[in-house]
């Protein structure tokens, strides 16, 4: 189970992992676009909930908030022995089966409902934060309630395990993400630097835009969303948003820049590890997962405020030649898919013995009081998984 399968970000590519991970087991999500999802899951069984009606695009699906989490408690999971969610949002909130052992996957608690409530709210206008203040309430009682209701949570980063103790009182075991290091390798260094990254105005991908501008050095932006204009405005001769890219060209760009440019507070930050893959080392804000990704002084380096001049300051004074490639190289495989797949794996069985082993079933509804979709039903006798 996955919250949305409309494009293929960095969560959409750790849940294709998990996919493969159990290949026989049917997908769920609340909304799907084969095409905006470039076919990854196309092979699969993927249902979804009754929203798919409404044929929601990657560019509004957000405006159907108040609608999710009725939609994903109303998907038919019965006959199902485990259910993985993979969850930054409402995926979590799925209702197993009575006996079933569910697997959250946590990216993020829903940030615009928690850690960016009071950035959300403060960028509308007064009606504005009185409507969408009073949604992320009921969207907090909603998320606290539906977490008690998961065996193990699966957090992809000491960051957002902490996250997931503060907002929804449950504790997690850490697996890092998934990242496909062969993709990448060493190659000649240009003199570009990138910022590979969804471009979303919680991302500050415009600090970058704005502060290689104004020193006039070369910057390229590679990613895709709802900023994409609005950053081409900002960007002076320099600079270029070059949008979507394939993969093949991505791993290039990456080998051949001169450091990767981050400065949101990522969670874990999986472009950060591919440019080490790559051999290329991080300039990132001190904030989130990079701590525990990117080596200070031998990998890369940090900036301290997420304002123009800190990030000036740290670019002129960091030397991305004299960084070893094969250390960044080699800090990347910490973190290979490889890894990933042996950790959770260990963690699913693990939690499967403690729900063998737990005296008391686990907390979930009675079924009698959970909602049903009218979908599919297993066949007599069937168990699904």
């Amino acid at each position: 189970m996955h919250d949305f399968l409309l494009d293929a970000r960095g969560a959409e590519r750790v849940f294709a992992v998990l996919c493969d991970l159990y290949p026989d087991a049917d997908l769920f999500t609340a909304v799907y676009d084969e095409r905006g999802t470039r076919g990854r899951f196309a092979r699969r069984r993927v249902t979804t909930s009754w929203l798919q009606r409404l044929r929601p695009t990657a560019r509004w699906f957000r405006a159907l908030l108040p609608l999710y989490p009725a939609a994903v408690e109303g998907l038919d999971l019965r006959g199902y022995d485990l259910v993985v969610s993979s969850s930054s949002a409402w995926a979590h909130g799925v209702i197993p089966d009575e006996g079933a052992v569910h697997v959250c996957y946590c990216h993020n608690p829903f940030r615009y409902a928690w850690n960016a409530r009071e950035e959300t709210l403060g960028a509308r206008g007064p009606i504005g934060r009185a409507v969408l203040g009073t949604v992320l309430a009921r969207w907090r009682q909603w998320d606290w309630i539906a977490a008690q209701r998961v065996d193990t949570y699966v957090a992809n980063s000491p960051t957002t395990r902490l996250r997931i103790a503060r907002y929804l009182g449950r504790e997690a075991v850490v697996v890092a993400p998934p990242v496909q290091t062969a993709r990448f390798a060493p190659g000649p260094v240009g003199d570009r630097y990138v910022v590979l990254s969804q471009l979303m105005p919680h991302k500050r991908i415009d600090l970058a835009v704005r502060a290689f501008s104004q020193m006039g050095l070369p910057l390229t932006v590679i990613g895709q969303g709802p900023d994409l204009r609005r950053l081409r405005r900002l960007a002076g001769p320099t600079v270029e948003v070059v949008g979507h890219l394939p993969d093949a060209e991505v791993a290039r760009r990456l080998s051949a820049a001169r450091a990767l440019v981050v400065t949101a507070t990522e969670e874990f930050g999986i472009a950060a590890v591919e440019a080490q893959a790559a051999g290329r080392p991080v300039i990132a804000l001190r904030a989130g997962g990079v701590r525990d990704t990117v080596i200070e002084g031998r990998t890369g380096t940090f900036y301290d405020e997420p304002t123009v001049a800190s990030l000036c300051a740290a670019v002129r004074r960091f030397d991305p030649l004299s960084v070893d490639p094969d250390v960044c190289v080699q800090n990347a495989r910490r973190f290979d898919v490889e890894v990933f797949r042996a950790a959770f794996a260990a963690t699913v069985e693990a939690a499967i013995r403690d729900a063998r082993d737990a005296p008391v079933p686990a907390r979930r509804p009675p079924a009698a009081d959970r909602p049903r979709a009218r979908g599919r039903r297993p066949g007599p006798g069937a168990r699904r998984s």
